[in-house]
């Protein structure tokens, strides 16, 4: 078949089977396991996202293959509204009736199942949108970009790690310099970002005291201004994701694009810590669950000794321990969505320091597990489909590779460790003991 010619090197897998693997048994067998956790409005948008996936795969005869490019679809995607549901966006007329959390591990379902690669660069877009959400108070030009960001008119990327400062967001040797006229004149590097060199605009924190994070801001930025060079970092593990390393020379930041004014970068640096780490989760945990759904549909087909490979207990009883474990976390993960979105609705949008403080430590406690779970299920998962789980036939050679960098996207497993380890710390003297 001439589309089997775009997608694979080679057909390695027989017709019957690959027909079952399709986007809509793969749902299906998604639904029927998740119809019991959910709400009948959980379900309904999960359904809907899925419907629209399934249409937009067979319209535009998209293969996922290499030489797609899955920055074209961002705008499709965002029409639908299925960039972000975080927020209801009624400041930008969006005014979504399914959104919060909760809703945007169904998005995150939704969009993994339909192309991995696309959903993680979506993450980094989601990344971007919250804190100019949360700070653009009514500022025509922050709701304009807010809106190009949701809508999908153009990806966002959020500038935090720099070449000599992995994993220490605190302190930064970018620099920023403030002018007579309130605007902002930037230099230095950042590295790593996700979406950068494809995005219109991006969200970058900056110090005006190298190491102090004390004095960081965090700022808006055009990608067309004077003094953005932007080149690409090529992570073969998700060679259709744009990553960036950018040069800032003497740019300048108007004051109506200053998100966080000196002083005050720290502070929305860490209010976005929450929603970042639970993002990464639910994207994980999206991962595990097209892993196991490729699996499943695989060992209930594939034939050995006459039988097929499920009823043999290497296969099936092993499969079987993924999934349970995939099943506990996601509903701990789902009850913990809930209630964000439960404690965002009681005080008004903005969750009070204490709570948001309190939240941190499970945060960090889901990231940690769910990337952990994501490299274990997407390896055990294609190794039980033997070489149909590693050939480009099937998207489980991406679900295996980006399973791989999980634990480091968004601070490092260490890093997690080492959050939660503080928390312990301040619990165990909230105690008294």
């Amino acid at each position: 078949m001439e589309e089997n010619k775009t997608k694979y090197m080679d057909k390695a897998i027989n017709d019957e089977i690959l027909e079952k693997l399709s986007l809509k048994n793969r749902y299906q067998f998604l639904n029927t396991t998740m119809m019991t956790a959910l709400e009948p409005d959980q379900f309904n948008f999960l359904r809907s996202a899925e419907k629209f996936c399934m249409r937009y795969e067979k319209k535009n005869k998209i293969v996922h293959s290499n030489d797609e490019d899955l920055y074209d679809w961002i705008s499709d995607f965002g029409k639908e509204g299925l960039i972000s549901r975080a927020h209801p966006f009624t400041e930008i007329d969006m005014d979504y009736d399914s959104y919060g959390m909760a809703t945007e591990l169904l998005r995150c379902l939704a969009l993994n199942f339909f192309d991995p690669q696309f959903s993680m660069g979506g993450g980094a877009t989601v990344l971007a949108i919250n804190p100019v959400y949360y700070h653009h108070e009514n500022i025509p030009i922050r709701l304009e970009i807010l809106k190009k960001f949701v809508t999908g008119e153009t990806p966002g990327a959020i500038l935090i790690t720099e070449p000599e400062r992995g994993s220490d967001a605190v302190h930064m040797l970018t620099l920023l310099e403030e002018k007579d006229d309130g605007s902002y004149l930037v230099n230095g590097e950042k590295i790593y970002n996700t979406n950068a060199p494809k995005a219109g605009y991006v969200v970058a924190y900056a110090t005006a005291e190298e190491n102090n994070g004390n004095t960081m801001a965090q700022v808006l930025i055009d990608t067309s201004w004077d003094g953005w060079n932007c080149d690409r970092v090529f992570i073969p593990w998700v060679p259709r994701v744009y990553l960036g390393h950018e040069h800032l020379v003497n740019l300048r930041v108007p004051k109506d694009y200053i998100l966080g004014p000196i002083g005050k970068g720290r502070e929305h640096l860490f209010e976005g810590l929450v929603p970042e780490r639970i993002g990464i989760a639910l994207d994980s945990t999206s991962q595990c669950w097209n892993a196991i759904a490729h699996a499943a549909i695989y060992v209930n087909n594939r034939k050995q000794f006459n039988q097929e490979i499920l009823k043999f207990q290497g296969v099936g009883f092993l499969l079987t321990d993924l999934w349970a474990r995939l099943t506990n976390v996601t509903l701990g993960l789902l009850r913990f969505c809930e209630k964000y979105d439960e404690k965002i609705e009681k005080f008004g949008g903005e969750l009070p320091k204490n709570i948001s403080q309190a939240m941190v430590a499970s945060a960090s406690m889901f990231k940690y597990h769910c990337t952990a779970l994501s490299k274990d299920i997407c390896y055990e998962a294609a190794n039980l489909m033997g070489g149909a789980g590693l050939c480009d036939n099937l998207l489980t050679h991406d679900l295996l590779n980006i399973s791989r960098i999980q634990e480091i996207v968004g601070g490092s497993r260490q890093i997690q460790q080492y959050i939660m380890s503080m928390a312990m710390r301040t619990l165990y003297k909230m105690t008294g003991i």
